[in-house]
């Protein structure tokens, strides 16, 4: 009898020892892995922020112990959602000014003006997210009705694409400028005037003559801390932010080391001549949370404000053609200096001029390296004879694009052209990968529009009947994959993040539905319950 006792106690006490310790076990789940095989899980073991196991839950509980054990319920878990392309550090900012998003008309664009300062009574009023396309007259606004309203209050309003500027008289006279006096020949950009007069609107490069007071810290701060809070909301776990400054980067590190600032950031520093000076000779910068290894240069404007540069002119807009940001010959200086560092190209190119432009500067600097992993933002309209410039160079999209602009783009570039706009299917052929982003605040933070957009091709109103252009439609599973390990992919971060695997990052999301099976038109309905950063809840 106490040989018999004696061996269920050394058999207990070995299952036990076979059992780790670990720090958190969520088990009876729906896990969509996205490793190499997409193979599908239902539990895994995290320790020290990183996944150690993934597997059944039998497999997972048998082997693991913890004292915080999350059981799913069948719920759809995917890694922490990567957002490719988008503007963190200006959605942020976005909170603390007058939001335009939405505005069906410019009185409404001046309703929601009034508001604001009525509410803040700031000195400089500043905001974004108004679009005339949106409007029963699609025609730019001008500053006449400000003037009257505000005649001592500066203004300065960002169209949604971030492209065009709507300023009132009292910021021209800020700016030391007026209505007669100001540059007249000026490249990359265009004053908009009418008689001889400016009526307030600024394309571009003429944006940089309007001075806006900087953000304090404290904004800053309170910033950086609100975009979080909404981007977790919606599973996203890492951000691209394309576009920012040494001080925006170095708060950042900051508030990332005392723990506020909790998500990954993948910075794209601005590409003024100081920044590239300046990280060029530093080298890369890089922690767990945040990764400084690349650059973000302008090729041209948008399409919504004929900004974007087009190799025959436009077709609602005779003898206009869009233009390059800078000359030629200073795309090839930047990208021969960037070439000859560690750090990654990132262009934003929208018309077929400017990508075709942008693509062989690339071709030339890079001389056929195969894994230099430079990006083209956007790729919205690309020439037909140019698609097979991208074998080696990653497609950066953001399908909301293409639902958003499907109303009035074709009148802009025609019906032949057009064919070549939006093509996520073709620059993934061509590719193999796609990194998918918002362009937030252009677009919504909802990662769930973008997956909607590219798989649906329809915009939230069920428009068109049958989708837009759906030759050039994702698959779920392309989808996924380039909201998650392609993304991390064009960030050279596949090994540490991108899929729910053994030895990365523990970043998840549990979503409210099946995104891989729910119904095309109740993708947009999908949230994230839960949101997960190196195993810790953070939603």
């Amino acid at each position: 009898m106490k040989k018999l006792i004696f061996l269920i106690v050394l058999i207990v006490s070995f299952t036990s020892c076979k059992q780790q310790e670990v720090d958190l076990i969520v088990t009876n789940a729906n896990i969509y892995t996205v490793n190499t095989n997409f193979s599908k899980a239902q539990a895994f073991a995290i320790k020290n922020g990183k996944f150690l196991a993934v597997g059944t839950t039998q497999e997972i509980t048998e082997n693991y112990t913890a004292k915080e054990i999350v059981d799913a319920q069948g719920q759809t878990i995917v890694p922490g959602l990567i957002d490719a392309h988008c503007h963190f550090y200006g959605l942020g900012l976005q909170q603390q000014r007058v939001n335009l998003e939405g505005t069906k008309s410019f009185d409404e664009v001046i309703q929601q003006i009034s508001k604001f300062q009525d509410e803040k009574n700031v000195s400089y009023i500043t905001g974004r997210g108004w679009d005339q396309n949106d409007w029963e007259v699609k025609e730019f606004p001008t500053k006449k009705k400000l003037d009257k309203l505000f005649p001592r209050t500066p203004i300065a309003i960002r169209r949604v694409d971030g492209h065009a500027l709507l300023v009132n008289d009292a910021a021209l006279q800020y700016s030391g400028l007026s209505e007669t006096n100001f540059p007249k020949d000026i490249s990359g950009g265009e004053f908009i005037t009418k008689n001889g007069r400016l009526t307030g609107v600024l394309i571009d490069a003429a944006m940089r003559y309007i001075k806006i007071p900087p953000s304090t810290r404290k904004e800053s701060i309170l910033g950086l801390l609100d975009a979080q809070k909404i981007n977790f909301s919606y599973g996203l776990t890492t951000v691209d932010d394309a576009g920012i400054s040494q001080p925006t980067i170095e708060l950042i590190d900051s508030l990332q080391n005392t723990g506020d600032l909790k998500i990954r950031i993948y910075a794209m520093v601005s590409a003024t001549q100081q920044n590239l000076d300046y990280y060029t000779k530093k080298g890369i910068i890089k922690t767990d949370r945040l990764n400084v290894r690349s650059f973000k240069v302008y090729g041209d404007g948008a399409l919504g404000s004929r900004g974007a540069a087009m190799k025959k002119p436009y077709s609602d807009r005779e003898g206009h053609f869009g233009a390059l940001i800078y000359s030629p010959k200073r795309y090839q200086e930047i990208a021969k200096q960037i070439a000859a560092s560690a750090y990654q190209m990132n262009t934003h190119a929208i018309g077929d001029s400017a990508n075709y432009w942008v693509l062989n500067v690339y071709k030339e600097a890079l001389k056929n390296e195969s894994d230099r992993r430079w990006r083209i933002e956007h790729a919205q309209i690309v020439d037909h004879q140019d698609f097979d410039l991208f074998k080696n160079v990653i497609p950066s999209i953001q399908p909301t694009h293409a639902t958003s602009d499907m109303y009035w783009a074709e009148d802009r570039v025609g019906s032949e052209r057009i064919k070549g706009g939006y093509a996520y299917k073709k620059l993934l052929d061509i590719y193999g990968k796609v990194a998918l982003g918002t362009d937030y605040p252009v677009e919504q933070v909802n990662p769930f529009l973008t997956f909607y957009a590219a798989v649906v091709r329809k915009d939230i109103k069920g428009y068109p009947a049958n989708g837009y252009q759906m030759e050039n439609a994702l698959s779920r599973e392309e989808t996924l994959k380039g909201m998650t390990i392609w993304a991390a992919y064009a960030n050279f971060e596949e090994h540490e993040k991108g899929s729910i695997e053994a030895g990365k990052f523990a970043d998840f999301a549990i979503l409210s539905q099946d995104i891989m099976q729910v119904s095309g038109e109740k993708i947009p309905e999908t949230t994230a319950t839960s949101t997960y950063v190196n195993g810790e809840k953070v939603h």
